[in-house]
């Protein structure tokens, strides 16, 4: 199985991806992205160094000058790429995979995201049929952003609410951005794995997984805190617990905190993955905003933000999209951390509170199965419902008055998944199960 997946480059090492490999890729991303200067950024695994190094002498040879930002979270990436006027940037992280794995994101001036189908196929082919170096190779230097992007994360939301909250960084690259903003907040902070450490000793970097949220929700109880956060591996996700100790369906999350962003720009587009709740959409539209489905994927959710303008958009996943400026529009765990901090402030109740009426429809939760022939699982399933709104924009998505469902194959990794809505619980029971054996018999 290929390195090159739908949003990034990932694999096992040294089994499929090492040195040698690493150098070859930045040889092919700086060809292929033609930019006089690129960034590159690493998270804290044991081999992100070594490959690292060999990238940045690969992009040398291209021609391109590096800028080395050493240690750095995802968003800080992106960040600095629109900072610092770079033509690009790529950062050395498998995000939330266990520490084994490691690999590349890559992205291009504004941080706009190279993808399968926007460039990481073209890099993979060039990996195969290299030219000579070049003949002048780039330059070197290094740079820290960690102060401007601080001030990048306050002029997300003006709320500064004296709060206690439980943090749990996984272990992963969230605590480099994420001390020093701290140090401009009045809150009391619960640590939990602070330390970058790459072989994440204390639980996975995923926090969409319950089990990894269980030491967050411990210490939100046990400390009275406000609410808990947890970031994934390179903090471009970010999974809320409220203060009973209950995790927030980012879907929810994305209603509640496209508030503040349309009071700011009335009438502006949000977007929501069609996993989403119906009352994310009604949530937006009661904050006076234009919801807009899109696709799963972060590369789909930034091309539709640039192009209709939107201000903000979410995913079921944890990625929540900002859009910081004109030119950068970026996922960022972060910046959700302080848009929340402003929600709060504004509304003065509790997190539980404030999502409460959200709550108001029963979903399954999203379910994975391996599936033989995902085409015929899906033409089968579209001719059962032919009574139906059906869209194809991801899958198959089905609608009826009083539920609906989505049955999708996986971006990364090989299974179809099931997202399920229902106004009462037994309806969604009642088809959820019919549909998860469905599933197990394709």
């Amino acid at each position: 199985m290929s390195i090159f997946k739908a949003y990034d480059i990932r694999g096992v090492v040294p089994d499929e991806l090492d040195a040698g490999i690493a150098g070859r890729i930045g040889r092919a991303a700086g060809l292929f992205l033609g930019a006089s200067s690129l960034l590159v950024g690493r998270d804290a695994r044991s081999h992100s160094p070594e490959l690292a190094e060999a990238l940045t002498q690969g992009l040398r040879e291209s021609g391109v000058d590096v800028i080395d930002l050493g240690l750095c979270a995802t968003p800080m990436l992106y960040f600095a790429v629109e900072h610092l006027g770079a033509g690009g940037g790529i950062v050395v992280t498998a995000s939330h995979n266990p520490g084994r794995y490691n690999g590349f994101k890559v992205c291009r001036e504004h941080a706009i995201p190279v993808a399968g189908d926007s460039g990481l196929a073209d890099i993979e082919r060039l990996c195969g049929d290299l030219p000579e170096p070049a003949a002048q190779p780039g330059g070197k230097t290094t740079a820290d952003v960690a102060g401007p992007y601080v001030e990048h994360l306050l002029a997300v939301g003006t709320g500064r609410p004296r709060l206690k909250v439980a943090i749990d960084c996984g272990n992963g690259m969230a605590s480099v951005g994420l001390e020093p903003l701290l140090e401009r907040l009045p809150l009391e902070v619960e640590r939990l794995y602070f330390e970058p450490d790459g072989s994440f000793p204390n639980h996975e970097a995923d926090p969409l997984k319950r089990e990894n949220l269980e030491d967050l929700i411990a210490a939100v109880k046990r400390t009275g805190a406000d609410f808990g956060v947890a970031f994934d591996g390179d903090a471009d996700r970010a999974i809320f617990v409220d203060e009973r100790g209950e995790p927030v369906p980012s879907d929810l999350m994305t209603g509640v905190l496209a508030g503040p962003r349309l009071r700011r720009s009335p009438g502006a587009r949000v977007l929501y993955d069609l996993r989403s709740s119906r009352a994310t959409v009604e949530a937006i539209e009661a904050a006076g905003g234009v919801p807009e489905m899109s696709r799963v994927g972060h590369s789909f959710f930034k091309a539709r933000l640039r192009e209709t303008g939107g201000v903000f958009g979410g995913e079921l996943s944890g990625h929540f999209y900002f859009r910081f400026s004109d030119q950068l529009v970026a996922d960022d765990g972060l910046a959700a951390f302080v848009a929340l901090l402003e929600v709060l402030a504004e509304e003065g109740k509790p997190l539980s509170e404030i999502v409460a009426p959200l709550r108001r429809y029963h979903a399954s939760g999203e379910i994975s199965r391996r599936v033989n022939d995902v085409e015929a699982l899906l033409a089968s399933l579209e001719a059962e419902h032919g009574d139906a709104e059906i869209s194809h924009l991801d899958g198959l998505l089905v609608r009826y008055p009083d539920w609906w469902f989505n049955v999708r194959a996986s971006n990364t990794e090989p299974v179809v998944r099931l997202n399920l809505e229902a106004d009462r619980e037994e309806t969604m029971r009642e088809h959820r199960d019919a549909l998860v054996a469905r599933m197990e018999s394709a």
